[in-house]
């Protein structure tokens, strides 16, 4: 939802990234997702089943499916295994830069300040080292604003002030602005096909410069000049691995997350699933709308929407080569026909 309200922030502002996410809404909104979330990979494996289950290194000791035993889920790679903690430790805060880290990388955080021009740097790289392609721009326009969007909101940064349940960013208050976005906001308001998006967007392709962005690899370009610690290159083979798994189960996903989201006609009126209820410490859906209202759920969002458009607009200043873009929209038929038909 960040990026998809951040971009018409920026499309009011007439900001020529607008045209950019317009052409490749889709590749905008993996990076988005999977552009940051290096971490959706399973947890376990239901050993009925043969079923991969759960979100990362999450802790599961029964299937979800059935019940029954559960065995760890791992990435195996040259012989060797990796478990879903260890590449969240690994590259999480390379993703997310100004947070996330592990502890022992925390001195490598991007400060708030810093982000405008870590983000520049990295637009000004992507078509010299990676080819003259827009799509990928769009990519790193996403992941941009699952960097800010997920600072705001989780109060890295200052600018936001929501107050739900029970503080800030909870996992009692997460299912509330899942459910309150993703029906209220997403589809009565802003007319979403949440199935169209997401299956749209699992569809996108590994982008080279992802690596680049989470300095995984050599350091190189405007971002090794200016960003010169934390390069690691022994492991863009392993997050190239990372990156194809995120695809491929996402897709899994995909199917669990809107039936999980969808909601359910009662006599006593729409209600949501029972684990997200529970999550959110009882409340039914009609408490969790009232309680969004009152935190003014959608005005937080309009905030954040506009928190991106300010750092896209600092960005196209830092890197003016952002207003070449092609606009595709001139000349128009009008013109053309008043040229051709004679």
């Amino acid at each position: 939802m960040y990026a998809l309200l951040g971009a018409r922030a920026a499309a009011q502002r007439d900001l020529s990234v607008a045209r950019i996410v317009e052409r490749h809404v889709s590749s905008y909104l993996c990076g988005a997702y999977l552009g940051a979330d290096v971490g959706t990979v399973p947890s376990v494996i239901c050993q009925d089943t043969g079923t991969l289950v759960g979100y990362g290194s999450e802790r599961i000791l029964k299937s979800p499916l059935t019940g029954g035993p559960v065995r760890s889920w791992r990435l195996e790679m040259d012989g060797k295994f990796i478990t879903p903690r260890q590449i969240h430790d690994s590259f999480y805060g390379r993703a997310h830069i100004a947070f996330g880290w592990a502890a022992k990388d925390k001195a490598l955080a991007v400060p708030w300040d810093k982000l405008p021009e870590y983000f520049s740097s990295v637009i000004k790289d992507a078509r010299k080292l990676y080819g003259p392609g827009e799509r990928q721009l769009a990519y790193i326009l996403g992941w941009i604003t699952h960097v800010i969007g997920d600072g705001l909101i989780k109060s890295v940064a200052p600018g936001l002030d929501l107050h739900l349940l029970d503080g800030k960013y909870t996992p009692a208050n997460r299912p509330i602005q899942d459910l309150v976005t993703f029906h209220e906001i997403g589809i009565k308001e802003l007319k979403l096909d949440w199935l169209s998006l997401l299956s749209d967007l699992v569809d996108c392709p590994i982008e080279p410069v992802q690596a680049h962005y989470m300095r995984v690899g050599q350091a190189q370009g405007h971002l090794g000049n200016k960003f010169k610690a934390g390069w690691e290159p022994q492991d863009l083979n392993l997050l190239m691995e990372v990156m194809a798994e995120n695809r491929r189960y996402q897709r899994i996903r995909n199917s669990r997350i809107l039936k999980q989201l969808a909601l359910k006609k009662t006599k006593v009126g729409l209600q949501c699933d029972q684990i997200l209820s529970e999550r959110a410490k009882g409340l039914k859906y009609g408490e969790m709308l009232e309680l969004a209202n009152k935190a003014n759920f959608r005005h937080a969002l309009w905030q954040m929407g506009e928190v991106i458009a300010e750092i896209f607009e600092e960005i196209v200043r830092l890197t003016p080569e952002m207003n070449e873009v092609w606009i595709g929209d001139k000349p128009n038929w009008k013109e053309i026909g008043s040229k051709w038909r004679k």
